[in-house]
């Protein structure tokens, strides 16, 4: 804990948004960077608690004291190392995380809690920029061969490990890019697909294969499958929606959100729509139902 006085003196302060007339103008994403000196004053803020709660909001384990720590002390490749510990994708989950973790801190109980999705992204971001992240090659390969089903954020964390692990593995999506939910269910102002495409290409390089429009058991058999690999990893995602079962609901214009936002998605890949297959909501009156962060998604 290098500055122990931190969360006394200095208030939250998190990353600011681009202007709306600018913001309306593209599909960049909204946050703008954050200056290094600031970033180490909100990581100065994280007390020594004792009991860390943030480490059991978070799914995934972060050693979040430490590396809050040593972005302050300007530690950065000591603060990645931590961070890579327990997180394949850094870069996605600082940007698309909820942040349980910052629900969990000690000192949101009587003060705003500390910033530490920002800190996370930026540390990634910082090592990216610096040339630091680069593919790593298994040193050697067991022979063994590992189908996954689906490629979405859990699929593609387990080709990165089992890869790592020295397995061969092909990853196999029913769509035709690379990235399940996070390609055509995160729009582009969350975060660029530029930063998907940059992380596949270093898995690529490492030697993940993936194959697009390949959906098991449709046009490609199971059986296929069991006699290729050695082992088979489902990670289909939960891409099916929830109705609901009310008056008008068999209305023209009633639409799930994951009918309309892979649309915008293809359209902002650059992939040509035709006008009468594309769900559009402009000069509309529109009413979202659900207002977690997916109607928040189709708002923007």
């Amino acid at each position: 804990m290098g500055n122990p006085k931190g969360f006394l003196e200095i208030g939250r302060v998190g990353f600011e948004r681009r202007p709306v007339e600018e913001r309306i103008q593209d599909w960049n994403e909204v946050y703008k960077e954050f200056p290094e000196d600031k970033l180490k004053a909100q990581a100065s803020r994280c007390m020594d608690c004792g009991v860390p709660f943030c480490h059991q909001g978070c799914p995934l384990g972060n050693i979040i004291p430490d590396w809050n720590d040593l972005v302050y002390r300007g530690q950065w490749q000591e603060a990645l190392l931590r961070l890579l510990a327990t997180n394949n994708f850094p870069e996605f989950t600082g940007r698309l995380c909820p942040a349980p973790c910052e629900g969990s801190c000690v000192l949101g109980i009587n003060a705003d809690p500390v910033t530490i999705k920002n800190i996370e992204v930026t540390i990634i971001d910082r090592a990216f920029k610096e040339g630091i992240i680069r593919p790593r090659r298994p040193v050697r390969r067991t022979g063994k061969a590992v189908a996954i089903v689906g490629s979405g954020p859990a699929g593609l964390a387990a080709a990165a490990q089992l890869n790592q692990a020295g397995h061969w593995v092909t990853v196999y999506e029913r769509d035709d890019r690379i990235g399940g939910l996070l390609r055509y269910g995160i729009p582009e102002f969350k975060m660029e697909k530029k930063i998907l495409d940059r992380r596949l290409n270093i898995m690529l390089e490492e030697g993940v294969m993936f194959r697009t429009n390949a959906n098991v058991g449709v046009n490609v058999s199971v059986e296929e499958l069991r006699r290729e690999f050695d082992a088979i990893l489902l990670a289909g995602g939960a891409t099916a929606p929830r109705d609901l079962q009310v008056p008008g609901r068999e209305l023209k214009g009633v639409c799930f959100a994951m009918e309309f936002l892979p649309l915008q998605n293809k359209r902002c890949e650059g992939d040509n729509i035709p006008d009468a297959d594309f769900i559009s909501a402009k000069d509309q009156r529109v009413v979202i139902i659900g207002g977690g962060d997916t109607g928040a998604d189709c708002l923007g």
